[in-house]
């Protein structure tokens, strides 16, 4: 299975995406910012970053999926683009892709993410309050994403809630 674990900045895509893997032997945890910090200054042309880390992205979920993985992608994506190529990824490889976005509301995500400890802090609430209403934009356009309702801290009740719209 190829699952994308798609939400608003700071909702827990990466902690679920960890809890998904511990629970499912030799499945991976593709977060593609990850991926893009391991290119050489890529601050300096992050939009190119972000191209050049999906398409490794596409590439590592190819390998390990024909080894008979799961894959997890957990990343913010606004526009289909990207999921439609995770799709047809799957298509093309003969495994299920599922589609799922975790939710908070509005404010709690602006709020959990502004609260982390790490240099997030430093981004604009406009900016944020943005990209979530995209995201709420993209998901009323594709009526099989599968959202997943979380609250702070429920990090096991989340998870159980992710399996369960997995079936």
């Amino acid at each position: 299975m190829l699952l994308l674990l798609n939400g608003p900045p700071g909702v827990g895509k990466s902690t679920v995406a960890a809890r998904y893997v511990d629970d499912h032997p030799l499945a991976l945890n593709l977060d593609i910012d990850v991926l893009r910090a391991q290119l050489g200054r890529w601050q300096e042309d992050a939009a190119r970053a972000g191209v050049l880390a999906r398409a490794l992205a596409l590439s590592a979920a190819r390998t390990h999926l024909l080894a008979g993985h799961d894959v997890v992608v957990p990343q913010f994506v606004a526009r289909a683009e990207f999921i439609d190529q995770l799709a047809a990824l799957a298509r093309e490889v003969g495994v299920d892709f599922v589609e799922v976005v975790l939710l908070d509301t509005k404010e709690n995500s602006l709020r959990r993410f502004q609260a982390r400890d790490d240099t997030s802090k430093a981004a604009d609430p406009q900016e944020l309050s943005t990209m979530y209403d995209r995201l709420a934009a993209l998901i009323a356009t594709r009526p099989w994403t599968r959202p997943v309702p979380v609250a702070e801290g429920e990090v096991e009740e989340t998870y159980t809630r992710l399996l369960a719209s997995l079936t």
